[in-house]
């Protein structure tokens, strides 16, 4: 199922933070993050949260962390000596030529830290403060997620229902033609009892085919499956919680109960087409139900 959240909050006067959830249909749960570097350990954190409170769906999780402008920058000038002495000598030695690029030597670790200790333990305590208001604010952002989710789940539900009434007109229709059924493959036993009793006959063929015409002659079985199948599927519905899994199996039985009485039934004469068509309709509505299930937490 679809849904989206999106959770702000702040740490400090100069860093802010904006977590999102994103929600596409999945048959698994699948995560994606996207957050910035040196948030490991909190990256993990936050797929322990989200695989105990969600089941299903691609899910994109995307930190943006807003530190502002900082009003004050100062370098560590000695260690850009040093960076600036070590080019110098590695040209000199190999006979390069070429100056120093400050942008570059700027951007290299430890240049804008330095030897301010004090600084150093601020943005520790900074990382902390800001991991704890992240995995405080995923809670609310999951549960709002799940509000959207759950909606289009409701959604969903009235769509499977709308499905199941159409799939139990099909069956009702067919359990009318039951005793058509019985009649052909009636007629068919005694036309191969007679062709076989006019010449030289095997007792015990005449008696297997004879069973076995008669066990393809009655589909109630079939008929009285779906029906329990049907019900069994409305009472999931009703009930809600995780259901998406047990609706898939249960609409598995459906296919198959629906295939066995279309090779009963399939060369049935007078109703046979008809019987045919509304086999072919059940497999039609089950395969859409199952099309939805694969969404459905």
């Amino acid at each position: 199922m679809t849904g989206f959240a999106r959770i702000s909050g702040r740490v400090s006067e100069s860093t802010g933070f904006t977590l999102g959830l994103k929600s596409v249909n999945h048959r698994f749960l699948d995560l994606h993050m996207r957050l910035p570097s040196g948030t490991e350990a909190l990256e993990m954190q936050i797929r322990r949260e989200l695989k105990q409170r969600l089941i299903r769906g691609h899910i994109e999780v995307t930190l943006n962390i807003d530190r502002g402008q900082r009003t004050e920058a100062s370098y560590d000038a000695a260690l850009v000596e040093t960076y600036l002495t070590a080019f110098r000598s590695a040209s000199a030695q190999h006979g390069l030529l070429g100056e120093p690029d400050l942008n570059a030597i700027l951007r290299l670790p430890g240049i804008f830290n330095g030897d301010n200790r004090s600084a150093d333990r601020g943005s520790e305590e900074e990382s902390r403060a800001l991991e704890a208001a992240v995995l405080n604010a995923l809670p609310e952002a999951i549960e709002s997620l799940n509000t959207m989710r759950e909606q289009e789940g409701s959604a969903l539900a009235s769509e499977l229902t709308a499905g199941l009434d159409r799939l139990q007109k099909l069956v009702n229709e067919a359990a009318g033609f039951r005793e058509d059924v019985r009649q052909a493959y009636f007629e068919r036993i005694s036309q191969r009892i007679s062709e076989m009793l006019a010449g030289s006959f095997d007792r015990d063929r005449v008696l297997q085919e004879a069973a076995q015409l008669a066990e393809r002659s009655d589909v109630d079985e079939e008929i009285t499956r779906l029906r329990t199948h049907i019900e069994h599927f409305r009472s999931l519905i009703e009930a809600g919680g995780e259901i998406g899994k047990k609706l898939d199996f249960l609409l598995q039985e459906m296919n198959r109960e629906a295939n066995t009485l279309l090779s009963k039934t399939g060369s049935v004469a007078g109703n046979g087409p008809r019987i045919t068509e509304l086999g072919l309709g059940m497999k039609s509505e089950i395969e859409k139900a199952r099309e939805q299930v694969q969404n459905l937490e």
